[in-house]
């Protein structure tokens, strides 16, 4: 990823919190022949004594946790919204067109985790995704009882050891003020995605 010191925040929380708001993350890794595989999973961000790690759940018996088992150096992904940039909209329009997003990049070493702790987290993912509904049937532990040992028998949890987190909020920081502000302004005009990178934009101003 770039490593462009004006696209990126000095504030790391802001990153947590993007990880939060993103958590369905594109998993990549190699297998033995060193082909690339991937595979997209929830994954929650969590922190233990100041180390970071990512924890989820895949199916098993794929190819991919075939490989992530023989081969534990991952990177995860978290991708948000992204646009397209002209440079129509530039107080210069000679100039190159550009796209505008938000990404996180993180390293780690993944290890796959026993049953306890495959329950703990598909609790975890269905509770977060039915917005803490704790009384809604689709609940890991609502669940009938012969129906989660038959799921639990096909996927595995895993967690992830994060050694290195990079990020790009690539929100035309580069770009003189009414420049800045003509983007945004078209942005609007855009679909949810264009709309959602100039909200970004307009928080930057503030």
């Amino acid at each position: 990823m770039y490593d462009i010191p004006v696209f990126k925040t000095q504030d790391s929380q802001k990153v947590i919190d993007f990880i939060s708001k993103h958590p369905f993350a594109m998993l990549i890794g190699a297998n033995d022949s060193n082909e690339p595989v991937a595979t997209q999973v929830p994954m929650f961000l969590e922190f233990e004594k100041d180390q970071a790690y990512l924890r989820g759940h895949l199916m098993k018996h794929t190819t991919h946790y075939q490989a992530f088992e023989k081969n534990p150096q991952v990177l995860v992904v978290f991708q948000g919204a992204q646009t397209y940039v002209s440079a129509t909209w530039y107080q210069n329009p000679q100039s190159a067109s550009t796209w505008n997003y938000m990404s996180v990049h993180c390293h780690g070493s993944m290890q796959f985790l026993d049953e306890t702790a495959l329950g703990t987290i598909l609790q975890k993912t269905t509770l977060h995704f039915e917005k803490g509904n704790q009384d809604s049937p689709t609940v890991f532990n609502n669940l009938p009882k012969d129906y989660k040992d038959r799921l639990m028998k096909a996927i595995v949890s895993f967690e992830i050891e994060v050694t290195n987190m990079e990020h790009v909020f690539k929100l035309s920081q580069n770009q003189d003020a009414q420049s800045f502000q003509n983007i945004i302004s078209e942005l609007k005009k855009g679909d949810s995605q264009a709309q959602e990178i100039a909200g970004e934009m307009e928080k930057l101003k503030k």
